[in-house]
């Protein structure tokens, strides 16, 4: 049912994108409005945490990044698996699409984290089992996009790249679960914990982390429909020249 919902907003996005028209103004002002919410949220409504001082409040930024380079690469999965099995090009474009903003938010991440982590551990980088196993999640997709940009619609290196891109996502669940194999420097999940989800949270930290997430959320949309419009448009040029050459 989940998946229903996500590709009928998705083929929504791609039909906007074949109208050549614009992301919907309230899809942007919400994200907008979202984004203020959230920074009144971490900066002034919720409470300053009392071990870690005013730093942890990179958390709301740091986490939502993580659960949307998930959510980006999980779509990424899945694309792939039906450009494949279908050879539609539209699959191809969401997989294209979802891995580049995957890499962005994967990036923040990466830069949140040691910016977060230096106060508290004392170190900027750690080699740490959920440290590692992120930084290669964002070097398979790195380099998925650099296998992108030398190919072709339809060629064997785009069919090598869905490929690049279901194996890539495998990363994910050893990452999610390595702080509980592993004596990790990494904190445990307090978000969604044996006790329940967001029990392990005070409740204005979890309402301002699901006001961050929200936001977060939206704008992944935001760029997901920009980068669709952006990919069909550049299939209708390419287009063009084919027909150019062919009728001279």
């Amino acid at each position: 049912m989940i998946w229903t919902l996500l590709k009928r907003l998705l083929k929504r996005e791609l039909k906007v994108s074949d109208e050549k028209k614009q992301d919907s103004p309230i899809l942007i002002w919400l994200t907008v409005v979202a984004f203020l919410a959230s920074m009144v949220a971490i900066f002034i409504y919720v409470p300053t945490e009392q071990t870690e001082g005013a730093v942890q409040r990179i958390m709301y930024f740091h986490i939502p990044a993580a659960w949307l380079a998930f959510f980006s690469f999980f779509i990424v999965f899945l694309s792939s698996i039906l450009f494949l099995w279908k050879k539609e090009r539209e699959w191809d474009i969401y997989a294209l699409a979802s891995a580049e903003i995957g890499v962005i938010f994967c990036s923040l991440v990466l830069i949140t984290g040691p910016i977060w982590a230096r106060p508290i551990w004392g170190v900027w980088w750690m080699w740490d089992a959920r440290l590692t196993s992120t930084l290669i999640l964002w070097l398979i997709y790195v380099s998925y996009l650099m296998l992108r940009a030398q190919a072709d619609a339809g060629s064997m290196r785009a069919r090598l790249a869905a490929v690049l891109g279901i194996v890539g996502f495998l990363d994910i669940p050893f990452i999610h679960f390595s702080v509980l194999w592993w004596n990790s420097v990494h904190p445990q999940p307090k978000m969604i914990s044996e006790e329940g989800l967001g029990k392990g949270m005070d409740p204005s930290m979890v309402a301002t982390l699901m006001i961050s997430l929200g936001a977060f959320t939206l704008l992944y949309f935001v760029f997901m429909g920009q980068r669709i419009q952006v990919e069909k448009m550049r299939d209708e040029v390419e287009q063009l020249k084919k027909d150019h050459l062919y009728s001279r």
